[in-house]
């Protein structure tokens, strides 16, 4: 039986997410897609390096060791590959059955063969009480970007030409690195193409790094939008302070 050519290359970028990585592979794996995979580990010291051996059979590759933290990791994992789609699934979130096909077969359509990217709704499970709301995602709109961040990243599929343009994702973002890649592809190939269905889950605990982070996401998306967008909607002064404090009331 000849082995598929992949059609997408995912990045799996990970440090100490045992507890959640083994989902997020088993649903990159349930795509019945021909996906190459590449787990880039830093160093971890739970069980996540016995999960990535159980699944290293299925993988494109793996490595694990102290790097320069999750955005380098993702650029890394995605230059190793040459299929014309990319993307990246954080180990602590997974993708719903047959996400992936929606997302592939809207960019391989003639309707949409000049897009850079395509996205979907995707949920977020908050693993404190174990329920799903839906992230807050929009068709897209230029000005409507300038007010949130209204893709979700794992419900996201790019062409790998466009990734390459850009330079994939900046390194001088550790937290709102994917907001900063929108609006770059924006500006250099125009709008995605919003589909409106769910494709991914976002896993929301206390671990994550905006919710560490809060203060240090809001400054980075603060300086995105004004680099790509020339002004600072006031929302972001009146509003955006109010969640940097509800999320620290929230998690202590």
């Amino acid at each position: 039986m000849v082995k598929q050519k992949p059609l997408i290359t995912l990045a799996v970028p990970s440090y100490n997410q045992g507890n959640y990585l083994e989902q997020a592979l088993r649903s990159i794996f349930s795509q019945s897609l021909p996906i190459e995979v590449f787990v880039l580990d830093g160093g971890s010291q739970d069980q996540s390096i016995s999960i990535i051996k159980k699944w290293e059979p299925y993988l494109a590759g793996w490595r694990s060791y102290p790097d320069q933290g999750q955005t380098a990791a993702i650029n890394e994992g995605i230059a190793q590959g040459n299929a014309p789609f990319v993307g990246w699934l954080n180990s602590d979130d997974w993708l719903l059955p047959k996400g992936l096909s929606t997302l592939l077969r809207a960019l391989q359509s003639s309707q949409f063969k000049n897009t850079p990217f395509a996205y979907g709704q995707s949920w977020n499970f908050y693993e404190k009480n174990h329920t799903f709301r839906p992230v807050w995602v929009e068709p897209f709109y230029e000005n409507r970007l300038a007010l949130r961040c209204i893709i979700s990243q794992p419900a996201t599929l790019i062409r790998r030409f466009a990734w390459e343009e850009v330079r994939g994702v900046s390194e001088q973002f550790q937290l709102a690195m994917d907001y900063d890649l929108w609006w770059r592809l924006f500006r250099r190939f125009g709008s995605p193409h919003f589909i409106d269905q769910f494709i991914a889950v976002n896993r929301v605990h206390t671990e994550t790094k905006t919710n560490t982070q809060p203060r240090l996401h809001y400054q980075e998306a603060i300086k995105i939008v004004r680099q790509h967008y020339g002004e600072v909607p006031l929302k972001w002064w009146f509003f955006q302070p109010y969640r940097v404090w509800l999320k620290s009331i929230m998690n202590s």
